[in-house]
């Protein structure tokens, strides 16, 4: 009995100690988090340690103190080892070759000791006691051991400072806070149409006035003539970096770990250049081309010019040349572009572009320099030594590492951050588009497509920030944190080591520490998001909601009424029948955090009817293809999330009740997005049919909204009205013509 008792006690303490051994897991916040953590027994505590190094130069040396004064604020450093409240630095020869970055970090009851074969080893590994230091409130730490090292070696964030221009302070403030979360890379996005931002001594015309605009905005400026002015004109803004600045920033970035790529954007992207230097564009006129002229070899001169300006500045062994949207039409009138195209035996436009690309590239290596560009490097042929950065999704990175190349994975779908990441109604205006955290966080930059020996050609990820619609430091900053730190995780951690859930309630807690810092991030959420299962067999759709903000608690209505505190709270999805209107709200210490949402749910009658298309609907956006209409799913706040199906022209399809029915509403959702051209239709109609044949037009409806209207909006498109009866009816569409365009419509609803 005796035995038994003892052995039941041993098993409850048992539980008890792995209970706790969870809890401290729990509280430790890491991101990104780490590949191996073993948590100990006891912990360290020293309000005031001791640092002392060994293998690390002088220099190293200050900048880890540096780094651990951000959470001791008394630490001195001894030459000699104490035997307790003391944290070793130890550089070691590794003979396994551990990858770059790698580190040990071991908290016993008398010391801490960080262990690398690097610098930058030790410098992430500094960054992860500094994240224990803060999760434990700078108290006791505990026992543990961690075994780090990145998954990727390429880590990266993309600014554009052409539309709008950050000085280099601010530049230096995002290095560290990106370095915090172990990113190695800065891709410095220096020129573009809206501003030339590098001193360049040769072609002064550049930074007196190709930097400069008469007008605020990027906005202000597109939507006008788009031309540029002297600095010195009132009124005037931009700006450029000199040759100190860059010095500077680049020191800086060295002592973060952080390696600087600039990027000189060719052949395109380049009407700030053509306006001041108009004989380097096909029709040597200023405000006319926005791609060099690649038949003049001026052009070159310029170009390698610059670069060679460039490189003197910039240790990388990158030089990112662009290479993307270039509107080719003018080359193809062009009688420079023509000759050349003759004379190197090129079949067209494409091979034109390539052999601006190889050349350049050519012109790099020579001077020990490697080319890295935007995935339209490929068409017309990729240049033997290149790297491909793979933005318009991920197939320009998988046709580059088949072809043997390096790629580094950027797609816009998961790494571009001039989109909207809540709600849309409630978020400052961004380009469109809908990329939640969750979403970053969900990436893996390595397709299943790919053999082992062709992913280790993916270097890496990188989050790309472009700045048209964000004029201010703060705006920049809103927009990037804290999907940069999801990304961080993606890049750093394998994917076997990630839970959503772990890093939902660290993200939280990081924000926190991030506005402590100054840092204008993102508070996580300002809504709830609601996901839909539509289950035909049982004839519902279930609803369920989500928020990535913790702690809190969604409680909802059925009745039209506001939340408070008092409404029901969620905790398990809502089954609906035939309609509901669901009204949702935010709490957390026992008050209203964010403004109420309404949904309006719907199993119609037209769920499951076959859809014939008059029209195609775009290849780009294909939804759920010919059930898209009628599956039952309502599309959420981003035109991109399979919900959605997108029409590059007009819109025309007839929907199949299978017999008569009786029907009073016939409508569907628009979506309009100008940013990224994305318009209500003109107009549209509904007629019905008995037999398929003899069509009666039951309404048409105009759009009322302008096209310039900011913001992303969605718009109800439909017939509401007494019951009729019909089995078949035609829903049609008509767009403004405009190549490029689109049109996206969720789902026919019919009641």
């Amino acid at each position: 009995m005796i035995r038994k008792i003892a052995l039941f006690f041993g098993v409850v303490f048992f539980f008890m100690f792995l209970s706790l051994r969870g809890q401290q897991h729990a509280t430790l916040q890491l991101i990104p988090y780490p590949q191996k953590l073993t948590l100990g027994e006891g912990s360290f505590f020293s309000e005031s340690p001791e640092v002392v190094f060994s293998g690390v130069s002088s220099e190293e040396a200050g900048i880890l103190m540096n780094e651990l004064h951000s959470s001791w604020q008394t630490i001195s450093r001894k030459k000699k080892l104490p035997e307790r409240d003391v944290i070793v630095l130890r550089k070691i020869r590794d003979e396994k070759g551990a990858v770059s970055g790698s580190y040990e970090l071991e908290i016993r009851p008398e010391k801490i000791i960080i262990t690398a074969n690097s610098d930058e080893g030790l410098f992430y590994g500094v960054q992860t006691l500094n994240q224990i230091m803060a999760s434990c409130k700078r108290k006791a730490l505990p026992c543990l051991k961690i075994e780090d090292s990145p998954r990727f070696p390429y880590r990266g964030l993309h600014l554009d400072v052409s539309r709008h221009f950050f000085d280099a302070g601010f530049i230096k403030k995002q290095m560290d806070v990106i370095a915090s979360y172990k990113l190695n890379r800065f891709h410095w996005h220096l020129t573009d149409g809206a501003g030339w931002r590098i001193e360049v001594k040769k072609y002064p015309l550049l930074t007196e006035v190709a930097a400069w605009r008469p007008v605020p905005t990027w906005k202000e400026w597109w939507q006008g003539d788009r031309h540029y002015c002297q600095k010195d004109t009132p009124g005037a803004y931009g700006g450029f970096y000199t040759r100190k600045d860059i010095k500077d920033v680049l020191e800086y970035a060295r002592s973060k770990h952080i390696t600087v790529i600039p990027e000189i954007e060719m052949p395109g992207h380049s009407e700030e250049v053509l306006a001041v230097y108009p004989e380097l564009s096909c029709s040597g006129e200023p405000y006319k081309n926005a791609e060099f002229c690649i038949g003049n070899d001026n052009t070159f001169k310029f170009l390698e010019t610059i670069l060679d300006e460039v490189i003197s500045l910039f240790p990388s062994k990158y030089i990112h040349i662009g290479g993307d949207e270039a509107n080719k039409e003018a080359w193809k009138k062009c009688p420079k572009c023509q000759q050349r195209m003759r004379d190197e035996g090129l079949k067209n436009v494409d091979e034109l572009q390539s052999y601006l690309v190889h050349r350049i590239e050519k012109y790099l290596n020579s001077k020990g320099r490697e080319l890295l560009g935007w995935d339209e490097i490929l068409d017309g042929g990729l240049s033997p030594n290149a790297t491909v950065m793979s933005w318009r999704g991920e197939k320009g990175g998988i046709q580059a590492v088949r072809m043997g190349h390096d790629a580094i994975m950027t797609p816009g779908e998961y790494c571009y951050f001039d989109t909207y990441q809540d709600n849309p109604f409630g978020e400052p205006e961004a380009i469109g588009g809908y990329l939640p955290m969750k979403k970053v966080y969900s990436y893996n930059p390595v397709s299943d497509s790919l053999t082992v020996e062709e992913s280790k050609h993916i270097l890496g990820v990188q989050a790309n920030t472009w700045a048209e619609y964000m004029p201010s430091g703060k705006h920049v900053e809103y927009m990037i944190y804290p999907r940069l730190l999801a990304l961080s995780e993606v890049a750093w951690t394998d994917p076997d080591n990630k839970s959503w859930d772990r890093f939902r309630l660290a993200a939280n807690k990081h924000v926190a520490w991030l506005w402590k810092r100054g840092v204008n991030a993102h508070p996580i959420a300002k809504g709830v998001n609601m996901l839909q299962f539509v289950d035909t067999l049982n004839r519902e759709v279930r609803v369920s909601f989500e928020c990535d903000r913790v702690p809190t608690e969604i409680r909802y209505t059925l009745d039209g009424s506001e939340p408070g505190l008092q409404s029901a709270l969620y905790a398990t999805p809502l089954s609906v029948k035939d309609s509901a209107v669901i009204t949702v709200a935010l709490f957390g210490d026992r008050k209203q955090l964010t403004r109420s949402q309404k949904y309006k749910v719907y199993y119609h009658k037209g769920v499951g009817a076959k859809v014939t298309y008059n029209l195609p609907y775009s290849d780009h956006y294909i939804a759920a293809r010919e059930k898209a209409l009628t599956d039952g799913y309502t599309g959420g706040n981003s035109y991109g999330d399979g919900k959605w199906q997108g029409f590059s022209g007009d819109m025309d399809c007839i929907i199949d009740l299978g017999k008569i029915t009786d029907v009073h509403t016939i409508e569907a959702n628009f979506m309009q997005q100008p940013g990224p051209w994305i318009w209500f239709p003109e107009w549209t109609e509904i007629w019905v049919s008995d037999d398929g044949k003899e069509y009666i037009r039951l309404n048409r409806i105009d759009n009322t909204v302008s096209r310039d209207t900011e913001g992303m909006m969605i718009r109800n498109f439909g017939y509401n009205g007494d019951d009729i009866k019909t089995r078949y009816i035609r829903y049609k569409a008509h767009q403004i013509p405009k190549d490029g365009a689109y049109m996206f419509i969720d789902e026919i609803n019919i009641r």
